[in-house]
């Protein structure tokens, strides 16, 4: 991951990190690690899924995700924020490639048949082998090959 696509995600994620202009992979794991802020999963949904108010519970169940704005500190656990910065990963690259906010959300939000019929963003959201799947489609985009 370069610098630019970590910015990239930290902005998304409204991570407030230091050392903005080198900020490197091993900065995000770190905030992944302390939790990401809860408020971070209705920015990212908003981005990817702006019709779908239900997709956020996709990457937070909604009894969990409740909890945790309820909670002192707002904060995600560990497997939560790396679910979301992972989507976060995948969103700022299908922006990349299709250069569009409204582009990248209809890529990601209908089935492709590289990904077995699948939905995009479910596909990602669901692991990270999964979210590679993506990418790997979107690189093949981004670089000329068939996709």
């Amino acid at each position: 991951m370069t610098h630019v696509q970590a910015r990239a995600i930290a902005d998304l994620l409204g991570l407030k990190l230091k050392g903005r202009e080198g900020l490197s992979a091993l900065d995000l794991a770190r905030a992944v690690r302390r939790g990401i802020s809860v408020d971070a999963v209705d920015r990212l949904s908003a981005r990817i899924a702006p019709n779908d108010l239900g997709w956020r519970y996709r990457i937070v169940p909604k009894a969990t995700l409740a909890r945790r704005q309820r909670a002192a500190g707002r904060r995600l656990s560990s497997e939560e924020s790396d679910r979301l910065a992972r989507i976060a990963r995948v969103w700022s690259l299908a922006r990349e490639v299709w250069g569009s906010d409204a582009a990248a959300q209809r890529f990601l939000g209908e089935p492709h048949s590289l990904l077995g019929g699948r939905v995009p963003r479910e596909l990602a959201t669901e692991t990270e082998i999964g979210a590679r799947a993506v990418e790997e489609v979107l690189g093949r985009l981004k670089f000329g090959s068939a996709a």
